[in-house]
């Protein structure tokens, strides 16, 4: 998997708005049982990869990284610390199933003005099937797909793979395809 690896630095735009989704997620989930690390990050997957297919163009511009259970947002933990010290959010963990499960709540409504009305559509959409119809188990094994099983832990998963997630093998050759098609849509 290493010949899809890239780095990414997240522009300052693109932290932000990547913290701004993340804080918008606790936000419309009260029920801190609903929303534990596990599921953010798949909220945060599924988002930027619908809309990457969608729109041709992900809401945060996020890397992910192969973690245990499933794609995680590489920025996440840095932006959860950085809306904890602002007073946003509080990070709570508690015990679960012989796990810490952390748990979010929103101490402040999140100003969302930077996503258009359809994003927020889409971020409600995804929020509401993997709070209420998943559990964290559940969501996980869903993000397991083909292109993450070929990946090693911690290896970086460009998002551009989800075109190709249902393939036997992905080429550099379709990787450059999916990053032009891209590019000369944005």
């Amino acid at each position: 998997m290493s010949r899809l690896r890239r780095s990414q630095r997240l522009s300052a735009k693109d932290l932000k708005k990547l913290k701004t989704l993340v804080h918008y997620v606790c936000s419309k989930c009260p029920d801190t049982t609903l929303l534990g690390a596990t599921k953010l990050n798949k909220i945060l997957w599924y988002a930027d990869s619908i809309s990457l297919e969608t729109r041709g163009v992900s809401l945060t511009r996020e890397t992910y990284v192969k973690q245990q259970f499933g794609p995680v947002p590489k920025h996440v933990l840095q932006v959860i610390e950085m809306l904890r010290k602002e007073g946003a959010i509080a990070v709570k963990s508690t015990p679960f199933h012989n796990y810490e499960k952390r748990e979010f709540v929103s101490l402040t409504q999140p100003d969302i003005s930077m996503f258009r009305p359809e994003e927020i559509s889409l971020i409600d959409d995804v929020i509401r099937d993997i709070c209420f119809n998943h559990t964290a188990a559940s969501i996980s094994l869903a993000s397991h797909d083909r292109i993450w099983e070929l990946a090693e832990i911690g290896d970086e998963l460009p998002l551009e793979t989800v075109f190709a997630s249902e393939l036997d093998e992905v080429t550099e050759t379709d990787v450059k395809w999916a990053r032009q098609a891209l590019s000369q849509t944005a």
